[in-house]
């Protein structure tokens, strides 16, 4: 996804996110985000972000100049120039899911947990004619459409239904640093890097939590299995399907000194701090200490490009299934805030696909 649609999604859903948790009582902080050149290289790049920014309207940016208008919004950090957004928050996203699942829930429907779907079959019954098969062998579930979200089982899940296994899927994990209480107290919201256009990830931030806690990263380091939260998980099958795939070979000789510096600095972290004093001069290495990780599902093509937009699909035209199942094999950054968002694209493209009758998308959240 371009940076131009990412920012749009941004604007839509962060307002869309207020919106909700106020409705259902949860609680957020606006606590601003600012986004720092720390040095005159990178000033043309934070320009032509904070005009695109300001091309998708997102809500009162300003532009920062000198040390001293940094240090107006956060006393401790350092740079030349950046870009403040004073609406930007924070919100605990597992207490939204849940609050998601709940209304999901109040309308009448069934989340249905530890249920690994195995295979998508033709039916006899001509109101729900899907059969969503239960790899441990329990009872099917029929349904009369399928909107499958994977996740970092979204390629293979879509395999099931006769659909190609490209895009692939490919796991890199994102490991967090916690800072020190009393430095996390020098920083008041988000602190960013300028996106570095040579590089495939945006590179390490400082992020506020709404418990205090102020979470470092995350980096990007290969994951030996899909749900490699830890260098210790290890899967044969993954491990051998990532590395027999052409698009990863190709991606880890484009960015081999990029990776090999990320996997160095994960098992050390303190040749991270350098960086972090880039922004807080003041972080030393006994500040820091291992955090919690996330395995983002990095969708990929055989070149070694790494997609960043929504990819759909469906099983084949000859499969009799092909006008009843919608795969989303791939949903771009940000997936949290823009989530709601995303929802109603998600509604609109499955009453086009399915041929389904309009529903007033506000009603339902």
């Amino acid at each position: 996804m371009d940076l131009d649609v990412q920012l749009s999604s941004f604007h839509i859903g962060l307002h869309s996110t207020y919106k909700y948790c106020d409705k259902h009582d949860i609680p957020y902080k606006k606590c601003g985000k600012l986004v720092v050149a720390k040095d005159t290289s990178e000033i043309s790049r934070l320009e032509d972000l904070f005009e695109r920014g300001n091309a998708n309207q997102v809500p009162e940016l300003q532009m920062l100049y000198g040390l001293d208008g940094i240090q107006q919004v956060e006393p401790h950090c350092r740079g030349v120039q950046a870009i403040w957004s004073p609406h930007t928050g924070i919100v605990n996203w597992e207490q939204v899911a849940r609050q998601y699942g709940k209304v999901f829930e109040e309308r009448g429907g069934h989340i249905k947990l530890n249920y690994e779907v195995c295979n998508f079959e033709p039916g006899s019954d001509p109101i729900r004619p899907i059969e969503i098969v239960d790899k441990a062998g329990g009872q099917s579930i029929k349904a009369s459409y399928v909107l499958t979200c994977a996740g970092l089982q979204s390629d293979r899940v879509a395999t099931m239904s006769g659909c190609a296994s490209d895009p692939k899927i490919v796991p890199f994990r994102g490991e967090y640093l916690l800072l020190s209480p009393e430095k996390a107290k020098l920083i008041k919201g988000n602190i960013y890097p300028v996106p570095d256009p040579r590089f495939p990830f945006l590179g390490v931030h400082f992020t506020p939590r709404m418990n205090g806690e102020m979470w470092l990263g995350p980096n990007a380091v290969p994951a030996f299995k899909r749900e490699g939260y830890k260098w210790t998980d290890v899967s044969l099958r993954d491990m051998t399907e990532i590395l027999a795939y052409p698009g990863f070979l190709l991606l880890a000789k484009k960015y081999v000194s990029f990776g090999a510096g990320e996997m160095i600095r994960s098992l050390f972290p303190a040749l991270t701090v350098k960086h972090f004093q880039e922004y807080i001069p003041s972080i030393v290495a006994d500040d820091i200490s291992h955090g919690p990780a996330g395995v983002r599902a990095q969708a990929m093509n055989t070149r070694g490009d790494l997609i960043g937009d929504f990819i759909f699909d469906s099983p084949p035209k000859e499969s009799p299934l092909s006008s009843r199942i919608l795969h989303c094999r791939n949903a771009p950054s940000p997936g949290a805030t823009s989530s709601l968002a995303i929802a109603r694209m998600m509604a609109q493209k499955i009453q086009g696909q399915f041929g389904l009758p309009a529903r007033d998308m506000a009603k339902l959240y």
